[in-house]
């Protein structure tokens, strides 16, 4: 079942070794703190005792002093080590904290007057320590503290062991046992824990990785209409402030940017209703531009009405790209079908202009027929140039495919054009750019090349006109989204003349469509086919008065049509 990213941000980091959080076992340094706490009051206490009869026992006293001085370096070392210094805890440093406590704990049934009472104290260090350390230093411990206890008995008492104390002895073996057990189970499912937790974060933090650096806007709405989630590139797209409508109410504004985006939002809080591909506009940052849009729905047990997460797209490129395929294989049927009418037409139109020369050359034809048999001839041969025209776009293929520098060939094009009658002093022709190898036809590229130039001069009619032309490689994360190729070249040309009128620009690739009088209007068609025979992708900017850019993308790797 699809999840809607419940995540806030920022995460918080991974669980260190230092952190303390709500588990079923204490953290080590935690525990440490606590022992450190209860030997420190112990020590006071201690030697507050020592106080209370030094006149009595002065030697015993000052044992006690001797202790608690010992405890109170081993507690404050412990301390430095454990909080200010940190890194990690060895079994070493453990053990000797350990001896530290026996050490206390052992002077204390030696030269107290009630030793049964102390010697609990035995049970808790043996406890602490059986959870701090691993099984077999544990028992290490346990051993010490009962070679100490049986020890101060055997050579400090009187009469000698009795059977509580023997039962003590036992005692302090069972709850090591029990301890160790115990801690070892709880250490194996705090690792768990642990490691759960982290691996949780860990995919949270991919996830959210993931989800600020996709290009696609991901929104997350819950059931009261508030802004539960909103990566970087819904923002932009939707152009809001994802941070200060975190946790709003948020449709109002989404049905403001986008009509269809609130209405698949909605229809998903109210009916549970899930889009899987759907399409829809928005109107953002100044612009209108569809978008590619789906939906889904997450439901928690504790609510009856589910948050939706939608995830959308800025498809405006890719519906470009349809355009511009759709306009490819438009000229590809007008191709072929000029070709065959050009072939039926030639030759019916060569007899007639071969008749009509021999009926103005009869010894009966008179003065009117020889004028009206030169207006056929001019005619016929009018309409031969148009069908050579017709041969000439229809016959355009990349019949090579070499190693070409664009750069060489821009500027070999922009030569040709520059002594054209119709480029005078008032053009000026710019090539910039670095050296751009691709793989094509050289012949084909010029003719691109010089057909945009010369229709840039002629747009502008006589008045003074730059012209630049521009060669290099696309950056990668330029490159419109569905392009089929990887690598690309691109080739602009620029001017600053009168720009295309609008009813001109929606046709500017069809055949026959102009905007110069007398123009057959195939150059512009006959470019888009070129460009397409290179497998690249040609595109218009214009404003009137402004200017028109031309840009070309072409894959620098290419096979020729036709070439094995």
């Amino acid at each position: 079942m699809p999840v809607a990213p419940t995540f806030e941000r920022p995460l918080p980091a991974a669980p260190t070794v230092s952190g303390a959080d709500t588990r079923s076992l204490p953290r080590q340094r935690a525990l440490l703190s606590w022992l450190f706490a209860a030997r420190t009051l112990l020590a006071v206490g201690t030697l507050l005792a020592a106080a209370l009869i030094w006149t009595r026992t002065p030697d015993v006293s000052f044992i006690f002093s001797i202790a608690v001085l010992v405890t109170l370096v081993a507690t404050a070392y412990g301390w430095w080590r454990v909080r200010i210094r940190g890194g990690e805890i060895g079994s070493v440093f453990l053990v000797g904290q350990a001896l530290a406590d026996l050490g206390l704990v052992t002077t204390l049934v030696h030269y107290a007057s009630a030793p049964a009472i102390f010697a609990s104290l035995y049970v808790l260090v043996i406890a602490g320590y059986a959870v701090l350390l691993p099984p077999p230093l544990g028992v290490l411990v346990t051993v010490c503290a009962t070679i100490l206890y049986v020890s101060d008995a055997l050579l400090g008492g009187s009469s000698g062991p009795d059977a509580a104390f023997w039962v003590q002895v036992v005692l302090f073996n069972v709850v090591f046992a029990i301890v160790a057990v115990l801690g070892h189970r709880l250490r194996a499912s705090d690792a768990q824990q642990h490691t759960l937790e982290y691996e949780l974060r860990r995919v949270r933090l991919e996830a959210d990785e993931i989800l600020q650096n996709i290009r696609s806007g991901v929104i997350t709405v819950d059931a009261e209409g508030r802004l539960a989630f909103i990566n970087p590139t819904a923002e932009r797209l939707l152009g809001i402030d994802g941070d200060r409508l975190l946790g709003r109410p948020i449709l109002d504004k989404l049905h403001t940017q986008s009509k269809d985006l609130g209405a698949a939002i909605v229809a998903g809080i109210r009916h549970g209703r899930k889009v899987s591909r759907g399409e829809g506009m928005v109107r953002a940052n100044g612009r209108l531009f569809p978008i590619g849009l789906s939906t889904t729905t997450f439901q928690p047990e504790d609510r009856e009405v589910p948050s939706v997460t939608a995830i959308f797209t800025d498809i405006s490129e890719l519906k470009q790209l349809q355009e511009l395929h759709r306009r490819a294989e438009r000229l590809e049927a007008v191709a072929a079908l000029s070709a065959s009418l050009a072939h039926e037409i030639r030759n019916p139109l060569a007899s007639i202009r071969s008749a009509c020369e021999q009926l103005a050359r009869g010894k009966h034809a008179s003065e009117d027929d020889q004028v009206l048999s030169g207006l056929i001839v001019r005619e016929s041969d009018r309409l031969t140039r148009l069908l050579s025209e017709f041969l000439d776009f229809a016959r355009v293929r990349a019949t090579k495919s070499e190693p070409v520098d664009l750069l060489a060939v821009a500027k070999d094009a922009a030569r040709v054009v520059q002594v054209h009658p119709d480029c005078g002093a008032q053009a000026a022709v710019v090539v910039e750019g670095e050296e751009t190898i691709l793989q094509g036809d050289a012949d084909l590229l010029h003719r691109v090349i010089a057909n945009l130039l010369l229709n840039a001069v002629q747009a502008a009619r006589g008045q003074p006109v730059r012209v630049t032309v521009r060669v290099g490689m696309l950056p990668a994360n330029e490159l419109p989204h569905g392009a089929d190729f990887e690598q690309a070249v691109r080739l602009q040309v620029v001017d600053d003349g009168p720009g295309i009128p609008d009813e001109i620009k929606e046709r500017l690739f069809q055949p026959f469509v102009s905007g110069r009088p007398g123009g057959s209007g195939l150059g512009l068609a006959i470019v888009q086919r070129a460009v397409e025979a290179h497998g690249g992708l040609v595109y218009v900017e214009t404003r009137i008065r402004a200017g028109t850019t031309f840009t070309i993308l072409l894959p620098a790797h290419v096979m020729a049509e036709g070439v094995a």
